[in-house]
């Protein structure tokens, strides 16, 4: 079989898939992922860092895994909180595909993976968690960033991961600018060369 690009668009047919084993809100669960998308093996680093920073998520309302690869962000919400409603959004029907195997593999029907444009406009998001995909480029990253976070509910948080030597820091500096006065950004964190940054809607 021909080595596949990175991001493959494309549903993975059945002899692609593979089987891992993963710890996602403190259990141990099998997962399937296959080639063509991100991190495809294990949860990558960035990730890891975010889930073991951020804190309990909701309870109830819509969370939002921005960027969701095969699944991550997205399950660990689902598995956290079964009475909210989880978004995972992403480009790449490959990763819905598998964001829709692993949330009926671990029993979590609250689990939308869909695209962008089927998330309803009405939607508001009591937290954002999201390992975002920085190399889409810095135009398309703000783009992305301008039109999901005003999406927050007023008091909500948005948790962004970004590696160190990706922009982090300039990306901090970006959204204190973008959002203003009525935004507070912080960084949370900085682990293993990733920076975990907080966007808190306040008004």
């Amino acid at each position: 079989m021909p080595q596949e690009h990175y991001f493959s668009s494309k549903p993975a047919d059945r002899s692609a898939l593979r089987t891992v084993r993963v710890r996602l809100a403190g259990r141990d669960v099998e997962v399937e992922t296959a080639g063509g998308v991100f991190s495809p093996d294990h949860v990558d680093l960035g990730t890891r860092v975010l889930l073991d920073e951020v804190p309990d998520a909701p309870a109830s309302g819509h969370l939002l895994d921005l960027g969701a690869g095969w699944g991550p962000i997205a399950l660990t919400l689902g598995l956290e909180s079964p009475e909210a409603t989880v978004w995972a959004v992403d480009v790449n029907e490959r990763a819905l595909d598998l964001v829709r195997r692993n949330a009926q593999r671990l029993g979590l029907p609250n689990v939308n993976a869909v695209e962008p444009s089927d998330v309803p406009e009405e939607v508001r998001f009591a937290v954002i968690w999201s390992n975002p995909p920085i190399r889409i480029g810095k135009a398309e990253l703000h783009a992305l960033l301008r039109q999901w976070l005003p999406r927050l509910e007023v008091g909500a948080t948005a948790w962004l991961v970004v590696q160190k030597n990706l922009g982090a820091d300039s990306l901090q500096r970006w959204l204190a600018d973008e959002f203003g006065d009525r935004w507070r950004i912080d960084r949370a964190s900085t682990s293993k060369g990733f920076r975990v940054l907080t966007v808190t809607r306040e008004a």
